[in-house]
């Protein structure tokens, strides 16, 4: 029988991109509340939730420099995209009558508290959801190394990267029909494989302090709660698989 709470705390990556919805930009409020449906379930269980939520709907630090916009003055554009979304999502959780707090790496008191780790694990053992903006609040670095940071510091017990896919794939399953999906696969692996999960940065970060990725479709109903529960979901990410454990 899966254990009801396999996780007690967990760190949720969304990407900006995954609130657009079907159109690739802004915000869509379907998702929004069905991403609020699907996190309600798991706290409702007891489950600790944070989350860290890109801006890729909005504006990429990276698209910006293309467009002319200086590579640091982009990523603060970013970052403040960032924190749209995660007021976005604050909305969206306590229509569903969730307690939350976004948190933000850069000062903007009006809108949101500063990033301050005793207080976010705090908030986190009352039972309200953290929702982290503005990056780490320094440019060049992506929000899947903040989600990589700010797990560790809040000592998650799992990274969740909520995707569109089900799951790491020996290829990209939409360009190669015969790739197959992995369900536990070591950081090892993931790197001489050259399988795309997460930034170099985020993904050395995770593996150096031994915390697990899942990598998972978000889309998918149920599929964060059956994650909690423990059953097999997505892709599980370890340093070692089970049979070379000590």
């Amino acid at each position: 029988m899966a254990d009801p709470l396999k996780y007690k705390r967990i760190l949720l990556k969304l990407s900006g991109e995954a609130l657009a919805g079907p159109n690739g930009y802004n915000i869509d409020p379907l998702i929004l509340e069905q991403y609020a449906k699907e996190i309600k379930q798991v706290v409702d269980m007891g489950v600790q939730v944070a989350v860290v939520i890109g801006g890729g709907n909005i504006f990429r630090g990276v698209s910006g420099e293309r467009s002319g916009i200086d590579r640091v003055q982009g990523d603060y554009m970013g970052m403040l995209a960032t924190v749209i979304n995660a007021m976005a999502l604050q909305s969206a959780f306590e229509k569903q009558g969730m307690y939350t707090r976004v948190m933000s790496a850069i000062k903007m008191e009006q809108i949101c508290e500063p990033y301050v780790r005793r207080r976010a694990i705090r908030h986190l053992e009352k039972g309200r959801i953290v929702i982290f903006g503005a990056g780490t609040g320094n440019p060049y670095f992506t929000t899947d190394s903040t989600a990589a940071l700010r797990a560790n510091e809040i000592e998650a017990d799992v990274v969740l990267k909520g995707t569109k896919v089900d799951g790491v794939y020996t290829a990209d399953p939409v360009k190669d029909k015969t790739a197959t999906r992995y369900t536990h696969i070591t950081f090892q692996d993931v790197y001489e494989k050259k399988l795309s999960v997460m930034d170099l940065t985020a993904f050395t970060l995770c593996q150096e302090n031994n915390l697990p990725i899942i990598v998972f479709n978000m889309n998918e109903t149920g599929s964060l709660l059956r994650l909690a529960q423990g059953e097999d979901v997505g892709t599980l990410i370890t340093v070692d698989l089970p049979e070379q454990a000590s």
